[in-house]
């Protein structure tokens, strides 16, 4: 009889990302997408970003202004295949605001760690940085959002001297966005651009 592999998906790869969020799928939760050591090294490696995002961001926007703010309710769609039309908009399924509180808004993760299976199913590139938990697409509810959460990580990049390996604004056929982040343990190229699908 073969042996299921379980996920501990309450295990905290940083103070506020888990190692559920950054595997799950919510378009394909049949496939395997357990990740290796290694990748679960690098899914850390990509927190440790994150963590910077999250505090700077709640810091600066204390993001519940955005919420509410026009060009936003006009502008949302669904950010990519992994994520839910409410949740586009910052609600849960009941219709409730998602975040933890007003003060401290979450990073919210669309799609993290892929494993070759899950990333073939959704139309992911061969060699896509989320094969190797390097990668995260992060939702965003707008454009100035998304802006801002860019201009964070360029910043920190500069101020720490580290560097990443993509920072790309992504588009699919049906207009919505969403960031796309990733840092690699070695040989980063530091690439900036807008891909559209």
């Amino acid at each position: 009889m073969e042996q299921i592999v379980q996920l501990n998906s309450q295990a905290k790869l940083s103070e506020h990302f888990t190692l559920g969020e950054m595997t799950k799928s919510n378009s394909h939760p049949e496939v395997y997408n357990i990740p290796s050591h290694e990748a679960i090294a690098n899914m850390k490696r990509v927190c440790e970003w994150l963590e910077v995002l999250r505090k700077r961001y709640n810091e600066r926007y204390n993001a519940c202004h955005l919420e509410h703010h026009p060009s936003v309710m006009s502008s949302v769609v669904e950010t990519s295949h992994e994520i839910s039309p409410r949740a586009a908009l910052g609600r849960d399924d009941k219709g409730g605001a998602l975040g933890r509180d007003d003060k401290e808004k979450p990073i919210i993760i669309n799609s993290g760690y892929r494993s070759p299976q899950l990333n073939k199913k959704i139309g992911g590139v061969a060699g896509s940085n989320h094969l190797t938990g390097c990668a995260v697409d992060i939702r965003v509810l707008g454009m100035e959002q998304l802006i801002r959460y860019a201009t964070i990580l360029l910043d920190y990049a500069d101020e720490s001297k580290q560097d990443f390996d993509e920072l790309l604004i992504e588009r699919n056929r049906y207009g919505a966005i969403w960031l796309h982040f990733a840092v690699r343990p070695f040989s980063n190229r530091h690439k900036v651009a807008f891909i559209r699908a």
